[in-house]
Protein backbone atom coordinates (compact mmCIF):
# COMPACT_ATOMS: atom_id res chain seq x y z
CA UNK A 1 0.00 0.00 0.00
CA UNK A 2 3.12 2.34 0.89
CA UNK A 3 4.54 1.74 -2.92
CA UNK A 4 1.68 2.02 -4.26
CA UNK A 5 0.78 5.42 -2.74
CA UNK A 6 4.35 6.31 -3.41
CA UNK A 7 3.96 5.48 -6.80
CA UNK A 8 0.89 7.27 -7.42
CA UNK A 9 2.58 10.38 -5.81
CA UNK A 10 5.08 10.34 -8.29
CA UNK A 11 3.04 10.14 -10.92
CA UNK A 12 1.16 13.05 -10.05
CA UNK A 13 4.37 15.09 -8.93
CA UNK A 14 4.94 14.27 -12.97
CA UNK A 15 1.73 15.08 -14.18
CA UNK A 16 2.15 18.94 -12.43
CA UNK A 17 5.97 19.30 -13.71
CA UNK A 18 4.30 18.20 -17.68
CA UNK A 19 1.15 20.92 -17.11
CA UNK A 20 3.34 23.54 -15.69
CA UNK A 21 5.89 22.91 -18.68
CA UNK A 22 2.50 22.91 -21.05
CA UNK A 23 1.83 26.05 -19.56
CA UNK A 24 5.41 27.80 -20.04
CA UNK A 25 5.37 26.26 -23.30
CA UNK A 26 1.86 27.83 -24.38
CA UNK A 27 2.90 31.36 -22.34
CA UNK A 28 6.24 31.64 -24.44
CA UNK A 29 3.79 30.92 -27.48
CA UNK A 30 1.74 33.58 -26.90
CA UNK A 31 4.06 36.11 -25.83
CA UNK A 32 5.91 34.99 -29.68
CA UNK A 33 2.33 35.48 -31.27
CA UNK A 34 2.17 38.80 -29.76
CA UNK A 35 5.41 39.97 -30.90
CA UNK A 36 4.74 38.64 -34.37
CA UNK A 37 1.72 40.29 -34.89
CA UNK A 38 2.95 43.45 -33.23
CA UNK A 39 6.12 43.59 -35.73
CA UNK A 40 3.92 42.83 -38.91
CA UNK A 41 1.28 45.60 -38.04
CA UNK A 42 4.06 47.94 -37.38
CA UNK A 43 5.35 47.00 -40.95
CA UNK A 44 1.81 47.36 -42.66
CA UNK A 45 0.87 50.64 -40.36
CA UNK A 46 3.07 51.99 -37.58
CA UNK A 47 6.20 54.02 -38.00
CA UNK A 48 9.18 53.19 -39.82
CA UNK A 49 11.62 54.90 -36.88
CA UNK A 50 12.24 52.32 -33.80
CA UNK A 51 10.28 53.84 -30.91
CA UNK A 52 8.82 52.03 -27.97
CA UNK A 53 5.07 51.05 -28.02
CA UNK A 54 4.71 52.17 -24.67
CA UNK A 55 6.16 55.87 -25.22
CA UNK A 56 3.06 56.20 -27.46
CA UNK A 57 0.43 54.46 -25.43
CA UNK A 58 1.36 56.74 -22.48
CA UNK A 59 1.38 59.81 -24.70
CA UNK A 60 -2.39 59.00 -26.06
CA UNK A 61 -3.43 58.52 -22.08
CA UNK A 62 -2.09 61.82 -21.29
CA UNK A 63 -3.64 63.08 -24.20
CA UNK A 64 -7.06 61.56 -23.71
CA UNK A 65 -6.81 62.43 -20.24
CA UNK A 66 -6.07 66.31 -21.06
CA UNK A 67 -9.38 66.26 -23.45
CA UNK A 68 -11.39 65.24 -20.46
CA UNK A 69 -9.88 67.39 -17.60
CA UNK A 70 -10.52 70.47 -20.28
CA UNK A 71 -14.42 68.92 -20.57
CA UNK A 72 -14.82 69.82 -16.34
CA UNK A 73 -16.03 72.79 -14.84
CA UNK A 74 -13.45 74.84 -13.23
CA UNK A 75 -14.29 75.51 -9.74
CA UNK A 76 -14.44 80.13 -9.08
CA UNK A 77 -12.18 78.95 -5.86
CA UNK A 78 -9.78 77.05 -7.61
CA UNK A 79 -9.05 80.17 -9.49
CA UNK A 80 -5.70 81.85 -8.32
CA UNK A 81 -6.38 85.93 -7.29
CA UNK A 82 -3.76 87.21 -9.35
CA UNK A 83 -3.40 85.00 -12.09
CA UNK A 84 -0.14 85.42 -14.25
CA UNK A 85 -0.22 86.09 -17.88
CA UNK A 86 -0.22 82.88 -20.14
CA UNK A 87 3.12 82.31 -22.29
CA UNK A 88 3.24 83.58 -25.76
CA UNK A 89 3.20 80.27 -28.19
CA UNK A 90 6.41 80.61 -30.29
CA UNK A 91 5.52 80.91 -33.77
CA UNK A 92 7.71 80.38 -36.90
CA UNK A 93 8.13 83.73 -38.59
CA UNK A 94 6.75 82.45 -42.58
CA UNK A 95 7.90 84.92 -45.66
CA UNK A 96 5.00 86.87 -46.91
CA UNK A 97 4.49 87.00 -50.45
CA UNK A 98 5.49 84.94 -53.79
CA UNK A 99 8.91 83.71 -53.95
CA UNK A 100 11.46 85.97 -55.43
CA UNK A 101 11.92 84.28 -59.16
CA UNK A 102 14.71 86.64 -60.03
CA UNK A 103 16.98 85.31 -57.05
CA UNK A 104 16.98 81.56 -58.78
CA UNK A 105 20.61 83.05 -60.71
CA UNK A 106 21.32 79.27 -61.43
CA UNK A 107 18.73 78.96 -63.65
CA UNK A 108 19.05 80.66 -67.41
CA UNK A 109 16.55 83.62 -68.26
CA UNK A 110 14.33 84.58 -71.23
CA UNK A 111 13.43 87.97 -72.05
CA UNK A 112 10.17 87.99 -73.30
CA UNK A 113 9.12 92.01 -74.10
CA UNK A 114 5.69 92.93 -75.06
CA UNK A 115 4.90 96.03 -76.47
CA UNK A 116 2.11 97.90 -77.73
CA UNK A 117 1.14 97.81 -81.87
CA UNK A 118 1.54 101.28 -83.41
CA UNK A 119 -2.07 101.63 -83.58
CA UNK A 120 -2.66 100.35 -79.85
CA UNK A 121 0.29 103.47 -78.80
CA UNK A 122 -2.32 106.30 -80.82
CA UNK A 123 -3.86 108.71 -77.78
CA UNK A 124 -7.71 108.00 -77.68
CA UNK A 125 -8.13 111.69 -76.98
CA UNK A 126 -5.85 113.44 -79.66
CA UNK A 127 -4.40 110.99 -81.56
CA UNK A 128 -0.95 111.24 -80.87
CA UNK A 129 1.66 108.27 -80.62
CA UNK A 130 2.02 107.86 -77.17
CA UNK A 131 5.48 107.51 -75.33
CA UNK A 132 7.22 105.17 -73.68
CA UNK A 133 8.10 105.98 -70.02
CA UNK A 134 8.37 102.68 -68.42
CA UNK A 135 8.02 98.77 -67.87
CA UNK A 136 6.07 96.48 -64.99
CA UNK A 137 8.12 93.31 -64.55
CA UNK A 138 7.00 90.01 -63.43
CA UNK A 139 8.72 86.58 -63.51
CA UNK A 140 7.88 83.05 -64.22
CA UNK A 141 9.45 79.60 -64.01
CA UNK A 142 8.48 77.40 -66.96
CA UNK A 143 9.41 73.78 -67.83
CA UNK A 144 10.15 72.71 -71.30
CA UNK A 145 10.84 68.67 -71.85
CA UNK A 146 13.46 67.29 -72.71
CA UNK A 147 13.75 66.59 -76.79
CA UNK A 148 15.79 64.10 -78.80
CA UNK A 149 18.05 65.21 -81.83
CA UNK A 150 19.86 63.35 -84.70
CA UNK A 151 23.51 63.73 -85.37
CA UNK A 152 24.51 63.13 -89.03
CA UNK A 153 27.77 62.30 -89.59
CA UNK A 154 29.81 63.09 -92.52
CA UNK A 155 33.32 61.80 -93.12
CA UNK A 156 34.71 63.60 -95.90
CA UNK A 157 36.90 61.20 -97.91
CA UNK A 158 40.23 62.47 -99.79
CA UNK A 159 42.62 60.53 -102.79
CA UNK A 160 45.74 61.99 -104.45
CA UNK A 161 43.76 62.60 -108.40
CA UNK A 162 47.91 62.52 -109.51
CA UNK A 163 48.34 58.91 -108.27
CA UNK A 164 45.15 57.82 -109.88
CA UNK A 165 45.65 59.28 -113.04
CA UNK A 166 49.12 57.84 -113.48
CA UNK A 167 47.51 53.84 -112.35
CA UNK A 168 48.66 54.30 -108.54
CA UNK A 169 47.12 53.55 -105.35
CA UNK A 170 45.30 57.04 -104.67
CA UNK A 171 45.76 57.13 -101.02
CA UNK A 172 42.20 57.33 -100.29
CA UNK A 173 41.64 58.44 -96.80
CA UNK A 174 38.60 59.14 -94.84
CA UNK A 175 38.48 61.61 -91.90
CA UNK A 176 38.27 59.82 -88.68
CA UNK A 177 34.68 60.30 -86.46
CA UNK A 178 34.73 60.73 -82.36
CA UNK A 179 35.16 57.13 -80.56
CA UNK A 180 31.47 56.00 -79.48
CA UNK A 181 30.73 54.65 -75.82
CA UNK A 182 29.06 51.73 -78.08
CA UNK A 183 30.73 50.34 -81.04
CA UNK A 184 28.87 51.59 -84.05
CA UNK A 185 25.82 52.06 -81.51
CA UNK A 186 22.44 54.23 -81.87
CA UNK A 187 22.22 55.83 -79.14
CA UNK A 188 25.13 59.23 -78.07
CA UNK A 189 26.48 59.65 -74.67
CA UNK A 190 24.11 62.40 -73.39
CA UNK A 191 21.04 59.01 -74.16
CA UNK A 192 23.22 56.47 -72.30
CA UNK A 193 23.51 58.81 -69.59
CA UNK A 194 19.82 59.99 -69.40
CA UNK A 195 19.16 56.18 -69.05
CA UNK A 196 21.30 55.33 -66.89
CA UNK A 197 20.91 57.86 -64.61
CA UNK A 198 16.44 57.41 -64.81
CA UNK A 199 16.56 53.68 -64.36
CA UNK A 200 19.81 53.46 -61.25
CA UNK A 201 19.51 56.98 -59.62
CA UNK A 202 15.40 57.77 -60.22
CA UNK A 203 14.58 53.98 -59.87
CA UNK A 204 12.50 54.52 -63.13
CA UNK A 205 12.24 51.06 -64.99
CA UNK A 206 12.58 50.61 -68.72
CA UNK A 207 9.33 50.13 -69.77
CA UNK A 208 8.31 53.50 -68.41
CA UNK A 209 11.44 54.89 -70.23
CA UNK A 210 10.19 53.22 -73.16
CA UNK A 211 6.29 54.63 -72.83
CA UNK A 212 8.08 58.29 -72.30
CA UNK A 213 10.29 57.83 -75.13
CA UNK A 214 7.46 57.21 -77.56
CA UNK A 215 5.45 60.21 -76.37
CA UNK A 216 8.36 62.29 -77.78
CA UNK A 217 8.30 60.65 -81.30
CA UNK A 218 11.26 58.47 -80.37
CA UNK A 219 10.32 54.76 -80.30
CA UNK A 220 13.20 52.30 -78.70
CA UNK A 221 11.99 49.17 -77.03
CA UNK A 222 12.87 48.15 -73.28
CA UNK A 223 15.42 45.41 -74.29
CA UNK A 224 17.23 47.56 -76.66
CA UNK A 225 18.09 50.22 -73.42
CA UNK A 226 18.76 46.94 -71.60
CA UNK A 227 21.33 46.17 -73.80
CA UNK A 228 22.86 49.71 -73.85
CA UNK A 229 22.81 49.41 -69.99
CA UNK A 230 24.81 46.79 -70.91
CA UNK A 231 27.65 47.89 -72.91
CA UNK A 232 27.63 51.30 -70.20
CA UNK A 233 28.71 48.15 -67.45
CA UNK A 234 31.18 46.85 -69.28
CA UNK A 235 32.94 50.34 -70.87
CA UNK A 236 32.58 51.28 -66.80
CA UNK A 237 34.22 48.33 -65.22
CA UNK A 238 37.59 49.62 -64.79
CA UNK A 239 36.53 52.06 -62.93
CA UNK A 240 34.38 50.47 -60.77
CA UNK A 241 36.92 47.59 -60.33
CA UNK A 242 38.95 51.05 -59.25
CA UNK A 243 36.63 52.26 -57.22
CA UNK A 244 36.32 48.66 -55.43
CA UNK A 245 40.26 49.01 -54.46
CA UNK A 246 39.80 52.37 -53.22
CA UNK A 247 37.25 50.83 -51.15
CA UNK A 248 39.65 48.07 -49.94
CA UNK A 249 42.05 50.79 -49.05
CA UNK A 250 39.79 52.56 -46.23
CA UNK A 251 39.88 52.21 -42.40
CA UNK A 252 36.43 51.45 -41.78
CA UNK A 253 34.37 49.05 -44.51
CA UNK A 254 30.15 49.21 -43.71
CA UNK A 255 28.92 46.40 -45.74
CA UNK A 256 24.85 44.89 -45.99
CA UNK A 257 22.97 42.51 -48.54
CA UNK A 258 19.57 42.36 -49.72
CA UNK A 259 17.73 39.75 -51.90
CA UNK A 260 18.07 40.15 -55.80
CA UNK A 261 15.61 38.39 -57.67
CA UNK A 262 17.27 36.47 -60.95
CA UNK A 263 15.02 34.77 -63.35
CA UNK A 264 15.61 31.21 -63.82
CA UNK A 265 13.91 28.71 -65.64
CA UNK A 266 10.42 28.27 -63.94
CA UNK A 267 11.21 30.29 -60.72
CA UNK A 268 13.01 33.61 -59.40
CA UNK A 269 16.10 32.70 -57.80
CA UNK A 270 16.90 34.65 -54.91
CA UNK A 271 20.28 35.91 -56.18
CA UNK A 272 22.11 38.56 -53.38
CA UNK A 273 23.30 42.74 -53.74
CA UNK A 274 25.89 43.45 -51.34
CA UNK A 275 27.16 47.11 -50.71
CA UNK A 276 30.94 48.20 -49.06
CA UNK A 277 30.42 51.80 -48.38
CA UNK A 278 34.01 53.39 -47.89
CA UNK A 279 35.12 55.88 -45.31
CA UNK A 280 35.48 59.49 -45.57
CA UNK A 281 39.26 59.42 -46.62
CA UNK A 282 37.65 56.83 -49.63
CA UNK A 283 34.10 58.12 -50.35
CA UNK A 284 32.75 55.17 -52.42
CA UNK A 285 29.98 53.12 -52.43
CA UNK A 286 30.56 49.86 -54.36
CA UNK A 287 27.88 47.34 -54.97
CA UNK A 288 28.57 43.62 -55.82
CA UNK A 289 26.09 40.97 -57.13
CA UNK A 290 26.21 37.28 -55.88
CA UNK A 291 24.07 34.25 -56.91
CA UNK A 292 23.91 33.47 -53.49
CA UNK A 293 24.15 34.52 -49.81
CA UNK A 294 27.41 32.63 -48.94
CA UNK A 295 30.39 34.34 -47.42
CA UNK A 296 32.40 33.62 -51.02
CA UNK A 297 30.92 36.73 -52.30
CA UNK A 298 32.42 38.97 -49.19
CA UNK A 299 35.48 37.02 -48.90
CA UNK A 300 36.15 37.48 -52.38
CA UNK A 301 35.77 41.01 -52.55
CA UNK A 302 37.63 41.36 -48.81
CA UNK A 303 40.67 39.28 -49.63
CA UNK A 304 43.10 41.48 -49.50
CA UNK A 305 41.33 43.86 -46.49
CA UNK A 306 42.91 43.92 -43.08
CA UNK A 307 41.42 46.42 -41.54
CA UNK A 308 38.02 46.74 -39.52
CA UNK A 309 34.77 45.71 -41.22
CA UNK A 310 31.19 47.18 -39.97
CA UNK A 311 28.01 44.42 -40.54
CA UNK A 312 25.51 42.97 -38.60
CA UNK A 313 25.17 39.45 -36.90
CA UNK A 314 25.27 37.42 -40.14
CA UNK A 315 27.24 34.62 -39.47
CA UNK A 316 28.37 34.08 -42.97
CA UNK A 317 30.77 37.55 -41.96
CA UNK A 318 32.81 34.78 -39.45
CA UNK A 319 34.08 32.95 -42.32
CA UNK A 320 35.05 36.27 -43.65
CA UNK A 321 36.94 37.25 -40.61
CA UNK A 322 38.64 34.57 -39.64
CA UNK A 323 42.18 33.51 -40.11
CA UNK A 324 43.33 37.45 -41.06
CA UNK A 325 43.68 40.66 -39.61
CA UNK A 326 40.11 41.67 -40.06
CA UNK A 327 38.42 43.52 -36.74
CA UNK A 328 34.73 42.94 -37.05
CA UNK A 329 32.28 45.76 -35.66
CA UNK A 330 28.94 45.14 -34.41
CA UNK A 331 25.58 47.29 -35.17
CA UNK A 332 23.91 48.91 -32.11
CA UNK A 333 20.91 49.78 -34.58
CA UNK A 334 19.91 45.80 -35.41
CA UNK A 335 20.04 45.40 -31.30
CA UNK A 336 18.04 48.10 -30.31
CA UNK A 337 15.70 46.69 -33.11
CA UNK A 338 15.46 43.50 -31.83
CA UNK A 339 14.47 44.74 -28.05
CA UNK A 340 12.09 47.22 -28.96
CA UNK A 341 10.17 44.21 -31.42
CA UNK A 342 10.17 42.00 -27.88
CA UNK A 343 8.61 44.92 -26.14
CA UNK A 344 5.74 43.58 -25.74
CA UNK A 345 6.59 40.65 -24.13
CA UNK A 346 8.81 42.15 -21.29
CA UNK A 347 8.28 45.86 -21.00
CA UNK A 348 10.40 47.00 -17.95
CA UNK A 349 13.28 45.69 -19.87
CA UNK A 350 12.78 46.69 -23.31
CA UNK A 351 12.42 50.39 -21.51
CA UNK A 352 15.39 50.12 -19.20
CA UNK A 353 17.64 48.56 -21.99
CA UNK A 354 16.07 51.26 -24.68
CA UNK A 355 17.02 54.01 -22.18
CA UNK A 356 21.00 52.99 -21.98
CA UNK A 357 21.40 52.59 -25.82
CA UNK A 358 19.68 56.64 -26.06
CA UNK A 359 22.46 57.41 -23.74
CA UNK A 360 24.84 56.01 -25.89
CA UNK A 361 23.49 57.65 -29.05
CA UNK A 362 23.01 60.92 -26.96
CA UNK A 363 27.26 60.94 -26.69
CA UNK A 364 27.67 59.91 -30.67
CA UNK A 365 25.76 62.93 -31.46
CA UNK A 366 27.61 65.30 -28.86
CA UNK A 367 30.87 63.93 -30.89
CA UNK A 368 29.62 63.98 -34.29
CA UNK A 369 31.82 67.22 -35.45
CA UNK A 370 34.69 66.46 -33.08
CA UNK A 371 38.05 64.82 -34.38
CA UNK A 372 38.22 60.91 -34.12
CA UNK A 373 40.52 61.31 -31.01
CA UNK A 374 37.76 63.85 -29.13
CA UNK A 375 35.32 61.21 -30.20
CA UNK A 376 37.45 58.85 -28.42
CA UNK A 377 37.91 60.40 -25.74
CA UNK A 378 33.71 60.92 -25.16
CA UNK A 379 33.10 57.40 -25.46
CA UNK A 380 35.78 56.20 -22.98
CA UNK A 381 34.64 58.42 -20.47
CA UNK A 382 30.80 58.57 -21.03
CA UNK A 383 29.73 55.97 -23.07
CA UNK A 384 32.53 52.92 -21.02
CA UNK A 385 29.99 53.26 -18.02
CA UNK A 386 26.65 53.20 -19.72
CA UNK A 387 28.11 49.42 -21.59
CA UNK A 388 29.04 47.97 -18.07
CA UNK A 389 25.25 48.71 -16.41
CA UNK A 390 23.81 47.64 -19.53
CA UNK A 391 26.08 44.65 -19.31
CA UNK A 392 25.54 43.24 -16.24
CA UNK A 393 21.22 44.30 -16.91
CA UNK A 394 21.15 41.69 -19.47
CA UNK A 395 23.03 39.08 -17.64
CA UNK A 396 20.47 39.22 -14.99
CA UNK A 397 17.86 39.28 -17.20
CA UNK A 398 19.47 35.99 -19.06
CA UNK A 399 18.84 34.30 -15.38
CA UNK A 400 15.85 35.54 -15.36
CA UNK A 401 13.73 34.72 -18.52
CA UNK A 402 12.97 31.44 -19.95
CA UNK A 403 15.29 30.30 -23.03
CA UNK A 404 12.88 30.88 -25.66
CA UNK A 405 11.65 34.13 -24.32
CA UNK A 406 11.29 36.42 -27.07
CA UNK A 407 13.61 39.23 -24.99
CA UNK A 408 15.54 36.37 -24.47
CA UNK A 409 16.84 36.44 -27.97
CA UNK A 410 17.12 39.75 -27.85
CA UNK A 411 19.39 39.32 -24.55
CA UNK A 412 21.41 36.29 -26.23
CA UNK A 413 22.24 38.76 -29.39
CA UNK A 414 23.75 40.93 -26.94
CA UNK A 415 25.55 38.70 -25.07
CA UNK A 416 26.47 36.51 -27.88
CA UNK A 417 28.08 39.63 -29.93
CA UNK A 418 29.23 41.71 -26.99
CA UNK A 419 32.69 42.00 -28.35
CA UNK A 420 31.68 43.10 -31.79
CA UNK A 421 29.84 45.56 -29.67
CA UNK A 422 32.35 47.66 -28.23
CA UNK A 423 34.77 47.85 -30.94
CA UNK A 424 33.75 51.45 -31.36
CA UNK A 425 35.08 52.28 -28.09
CA UNK A 426 38.19 50.94 -28.48
CA UNK A 427 38.37 53.28 -31.95
CA UNK A 428 36.86 56.73 -32.87
CA UNK A 429 36.80 56.44 -36.32
CA UNK A 430 33.87 52.99 -35.86
CA UNK A 431 30.74 54.52 -36.04
CA UNK A 432 28.03 53.49 -33.24
CA UNK A 433 25.45 51.08 -36.27
CA UNK A 434 25.37 50.69 -39.48
CA UNK A 435 22.99 52.14 -40.65
CA UNK A 436 24.92 53.96 -43.65
CA UNK A 437 25.16 50.88 -45.69
CA UNK A 438 21.33 50.16 -44.85
CA UNK A 439 20.21 53.56 -46.42
CA UNK A 440 22.17 52.43 -49.47
CA UNK A 441 20.44 49.42 -49.97
CA UNK A 442 16.98 51.29 -50.38
CA UNK A 443 18.38 52.06 -53.64
CA UNK A 444 18.46 48.08 -54.43
CA UNK A 445 15.15 47.55 -53.18
CA UNK A 446 12.85 50.66 -54.95
CA UNK A 447 14.48 49.65 -57.83
CA UNK A 448 13.62 45.97 -57.06
CA UNK A 449 10.08 47.01 -56.55
CA UNK A 450 9.79 48.88 -59.55
CA UNK A 451 11.73 46.48 -62.13
CA UNK A 452 11.30 43.30 -59.96
CA UNK A 453 14.13 41.00 -60.81
CA UNK A 454 17.31 40.79 -63.06
CA UNK A 455 17.53 38.81 -65.87
CA UNK A 456 20.91 36.47 -65.77
CA UNK A 457 24.15 37.25 -63.49
CA UNK A 458 25.16 39.70 -66.27
CA UNK A 459 22.16 41.82 -65.63
CA UNK A 460 22.96 41.44 -61.79
CA UNK A 461 27.09 42.93 -62.68
CA UNK A 462 25.41 45.41 -64.27
CA UNK A 463 23.23 46.68 -62.45
CA UNK A 464 26.04 46.43 -59.32
CA UNK A 465 28.73 48.87 -61.61
CA UNK A 466 25.69 51.09 -62.41
CA UNK A 467 24.71 51.30 -59.35
CA UNK A 468 27.93 52.25 -57.81
CA UNK A 469 28.46 54.92 -60.14
CA UNK A 470 25.34 56.77 -59.36
CA UNK A 471 25.43 55.99 -55.41
CA UNK A 472 28.95 57.72 -55.34
CA UNK A 473 27.84 60.55 -57.42
CA UNK A 474 25.19 61.09 -54.79
CA UNK A 475 27.20 60.58 -51.75
CA UNK A 476 29.71 63.19 -53.35
CA UNK A 477 27.07 65.68 -54.25
CA UNK A 478 27.66 65.04 -58.00
CA UNK A 479 24.83 65.42 -60.94
CA UNK A 480 25.03 62.00 -62.15
CA UNK A 481 23.42 62.54 -65.60
CA UNK A 482 26.72 65.15 -66.04
CA UNK A 483 29.34 62.85 -64.78
CA UNK A 484 27.85 59.76 -67.18
CA UNK A 485 27.70 61.97 -70.23
CA UNK A 486 31.09 63.16 -69.50
CA UNK A 487 32.66 59.78 -69.04
CA UNK A 488 31.00 58.37 -71.95
CA UNK A 489 32.65 60.69 -74.15
CA UNK A 490 35.88 60.20 -73.03
CA UNK A 491 36.10 56.59 -71.51
CA UNK A 492 36.28 55.38 -74.93
CA UNK A 493 40.13 56.88 -75.77
CA UNK A 494 41.01 57.31 -71.86
CA UNK A 495 44.20 55.44 -71.09
CA UNK A 496 44.27 53.65 -67.81
CA UNK A 497 46.77 55.81 -65.91
CA UNK A 498 43.90 58.87 -66.33
CA UNK A 499 41.20 56.57 -64.50
CA UNK A 500 41.97 58.28 -61.40
CA UNK A 501 41.04 61.18 -62.31
CA UNK A 502 37.23 60.21 -63.12
CA UNK A 503 36.63 59.26 -59.62
CA UNK A 504 33.63 61.10 -58.93
CA UNK A 505 35.03 63.07 -55.94
CA UNK A 506 38.50 64.02 -57.83
CA UNK A 507 35.89 64.75 -60.71
CA UNK A 508 33.91 67.01 -58.79
CA UNK A 509 37.29 68.60 -57.23
CA UNK A 510 38.73 69.41 -61.18
CA UNK A 511 35.01 70.94 -62.41
CA UNK A 512 35.53 73.43 -59.73
CA UNK A 513 39.45 74.34 -60.49
CA UNK A 514 38.55 74.75 -64.07
CA UNK A 515 35.30 76.48 -63.81
CA UNK A 516 37.17 78.80 -61.29
CA UNK A 517 40.04 79.61 -63.93
CA UNK A 518 36.95 79.65 -66.59
CA UNK A 519 35.15 82.16 -64.88
CA UNK A 520 37.82 84.73 -63.93
CA UNK A 521 39.12 84.64 -67.17
CA UNK A 522 35.63 85.81 -67.87
CA UNK A 523 34.77 82.59 -70.54
CA UNK A 524 31.98 79.93 -70.31
CA UNK A 525 32.42 76.13 -71.07
CA UNK A 526 31.09 73.24 -70.31
CA UNK A 527 31.25 69.40 -69.78
CA UNK A 528 35.15 69.96 -69.05
CA UNK A 529 37.46 66.85 -68.82
CA UNK A 530 39.46 66.68 -65.50
CA UNK A 531 43.28 66.63 -66.15
CA UNK A 532 42.62 67.37 -69.84
CA UNK A 533 40.18 70.17 -70.18
CA UNK A 534 38.88 69.11 -73.46
CA UNK A 535 35.46 70.40 -73.96
CA UNK A 536 32.66 67.88 -75.47
CA UNK A 537 32.40 69.84 -78.52
CA UNK A 538 36.07 69.51 -79.16
CA UNK A 539 36.01 66.18 -78.30
CA UNK A 540 33.30 65.28 -81.23
CA UNK A 541 35.87 66.44 -83.67
CA UNK A 542 39.22 64.68 -82.07
CA UNK A 543 40.39 61.56 -84.22
CA UNK A 544 40.11 58.23 -82.38
CA UNK A 545 43.23 56.51 -80.28
CA UNK A 546 43.16 52.77 -80.40
CA UNK A 547 39.10 53.12 -79.51
CA UNK A 548 38.22 49.48 -81.26
CA UNK A 549 41.21 47.89 -79.73
CA UNK A 550 40.24 49.57 -76.03
CA UNK A 551 36.43 48.85 -76.57
CA UNK A 552 37.21 44.77 -77.62
CA UNK A 553 39.49 44.98 -74.85
CA UNK A 554 36.93 45.82 -72.80
CA UNK A 555 34.26 43.58 -73.58
CA UNK A 556 36.94 40.28 -73.22
CA UNK A 557 37.63 41.91 -69.58
CA UNK A 558 33.57 41.68 -68.89
CA UNK A 559 33.44 38.05 -69.26
CA UNK A 560 34.36 37.38 -65.82
CA UNK A 561 31.08 36.88 -64.05
CA UNK A 562 30.80 34.78 -60.65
Amino acid sequence: MVCALLLERDQQQQRIVEQQQRADDLYIENLRLQVELGRLKKGYYGPRADRLQSEGELAQLLLSFAEVMDRKPVNPADLPLHPEPEEELRRVKRRKGRRRVEDFENLPVTTQVHELSTEERGCPCCGLERKEIGAEESWQIEYFPGHFERIHHVRKKYACAACESNGENPRIETAAKPEAAIDKGLAGPGLLSYIVTSKFNDYLPLYRLEDIFARQGFEISRATQSVWCGDVGDLAEPLYELMGDEVRASHVVATDDTIMPMLRTGHCAKARMWVYVGDEAHPYNVFDFTLNRGRDGPKYFLKDYNQVLLADAYGGYDGVVAGNAIVRAGCWAHLRRKVIDAEKAAPEIAQEAIVMVRALYAVEKQGRNASIEERLRLRQEQSAPVLAELHEKFFDCKKQLLPKHPMAEAVHYALGHWEELNVFLSDGAVPIDNNVSEREMKRVVLNRKNSLFVGNARGGRTAAILATLTSTCRRNDVDPQLYLTQLLVNLPVMRIGDLPNWLPDRWKAAQKTRLAALQNQGSKSSYIEPGVGVTLTARLHEPPVQGRQRNKALRARSQRYR
